[in-house]
Parts: structure tokens; sequence; C-alpha cells
């Protein structure tokens, strides 16, 4: 029978070992997380928190232990870069951080994408656009568009069997009653997609669409009443920061290797959409 010294030193033992156990990968991303959680919330509007952010981002790191392999300053850098332009990764929508390995320097870091959901809460911001979406199109569906004196923009998306992506379209209304449509097929947004330093890597490869409905909108951003400096925050797209005080830069060097970020995928609505200027 063990004597309560036994016990006392199994205890002790084991304390010991407890303090001597390193903190994992996740624990030390927390506590950076925690530590820059004053600089989050000055970066962050006035309807976040930090608090909420540094969860969310903490959540997306976990969700991808890729994160975890990549250098502490470019995620935190890509965390910043999230409160910075107000938007939350993850599984929303608004952002992602897609970890790569950077061919010159064989390190892997994070690189920040703004998605499909970011640009919209982007160019809503402006407080001149009532609304602004956009959406897939198949095979199946009718669909008319036309541009010119009465532009013109009808989709019914098929009910069942909706056949292969073909394009995608986005639609913004003003506050002033006017509106905006752009239309784009596959084939530009693919000529689109094979310029992008991330083609092979992230949202591309798991969430295509969503990435699709992103280019076309900002295909169409420029004919839209969007202030100078919500312009300036979706051009920071697609880049690193090497720490949360350096400048974003664009990605040079990202080698053929991807990972994949898990996405939630949209179950397409069935719905009529119909515009004529007549």
């Amino acid at each position: 029978m063990a004597t309560n010294q036994t016990l006392k030193n199994q205890l002790a033992n084991k304390a010991k070992n407890t303090e001597a156990a390193p903190p994992s990968p996740a624990q030390t991303i927390a506590a950076y997380l925690k530590k820059m959680g004053p600089e989050i919330e000055k970066a962050l509007p006035s309807h976040m928190n930090a608090d909420r952010m540094a969860r969310i981002a903490l959540t997306t790191i976990r969700t991808n232990p890729k994160l975890l392999e990549c250098s502490v300053p470019s995620l935190l850098g890509a965390v910043m870069q999230a409160a910075q332009l107000g938007l939350e990764p993850g599984l929303i929508g608004h952002c992602y951080l897609v970890p790569f390995k950077n061919g010159k320097t064989g390190q892997y870091e994070v690189q920040f994408i703004i998605g499909y959901k970011g640009m919209i809460d982007l160019a809503r911001r402006s407080g001149n656009i009532e609304s602004i979406y956009a959406h897939a199109v198949y095979a199946n569906d009718t669909f008319e568009y036309e541009y010119g004196l009465h532009p013109k923009l009808v989709h019914k998306p098929a009910m069942t069997e909706r056949g292969e992506f073909i394009g995608a379209y986005a639609v913004a209304h003003f506050k002033d009653g006017g509106y905006q449509f752009e239309f784009m097929p596959k084939e530009e947004i693919e000529k689109r997609r094979k310029r992008s330093k991330a083609a092979n890597a992230g949202p591309w490869m798991t969430d295509y669409e969503e990435m699709a409905k992103k280019t076309v909108i900002r295909h169409m951003w420029k004919y839209l009443p969007i202030s100078i400096e919500i312009q300036q925050q979706a051009a920071q797209d697609e880049v690193v920061r090497k720490d949360v005080t350096a400048e974003p830069e664009p990605v040079e060097y990202i080698e053929a290797e991807a990972f994949e970020v898990p996405m939630e995928s949209e179950t397409p609505q069935q719905e009529e959409i119909v515009f004529d200027a007549e």
C-alpha cells in the first residue's frame, strides 16, 4: 500500500513534469494573441471586439494545423491585417489565412486573402451602396444579359442538375436608385486566377465559386461609388506581412505546394433575378 510520503512524492514529480513541459504551438500563439490584444483593439473598427477577433483567429489556426508550421511573425501579421480591415478570418468567408512555402527562403509563411463576403463588407462601408451581391451561373440555368443603352440581366437558376459552372455576375444597388452589374465568363475568371500568386492554393482550390464571385466584384469595383480609403483597403489582398508592424507585401515566391483550407460550402439558392432599364 502506498504511504503518504509516496503519494506526496508522486504528486510532486507530476507537478514538476507539468511545469517542465514546453507549451504547444497553439498555446504559444494564444499567448501572443493575448499580448497583442491592445494593438488589435486599436486597429479594429468600433463594431468589433478584440477578444472576439483573437478567439476567431485562434479557432482558424487550430482548424488548419499547417498554420502552426508558419513563421509566427507572418501569422500574427496576417491576424493584424484582418483586424485593420475589420474582417473576420475563417468559415464566415470574410478573409482567409493561407499557409504557403516561400520558394525564396524555404520558410512557411501566411498569406492574407480577402474573401467574397469580405469584399461585400468593404463595399457596403462606403455608405453609398444599398445592397451588393454576386451569383454563380451554371450551364442549365436560364441566363441572359446585355449591355448598351438598355442593359438587362435575367437569371433563373435550374431547379435540379444545374450543370457546369460557366461564369459569375455581381450586382450593386445604389442608394440614389441606380445600379451596376457585371458578368464574367469562366474563361475570363480563369485568366485572372492564373495571374494570382494563390492560383493553386487555399480558397481557389477549396472554394472556387466563392473566389469567382469575388473576382467579378473586384472587376466591378472601379464603377462603384467607393471612397479612396476603401479602395486602398481592398487592394491589400493576397499579401504577406513579415510581422505586425511591417507593411503588407505581395507574394513573389510561392512554391507549388498548396495547403487546403477548410471552407464553408454554400448551397445555391433558387431565385429569379431580373433587371431591365425600361
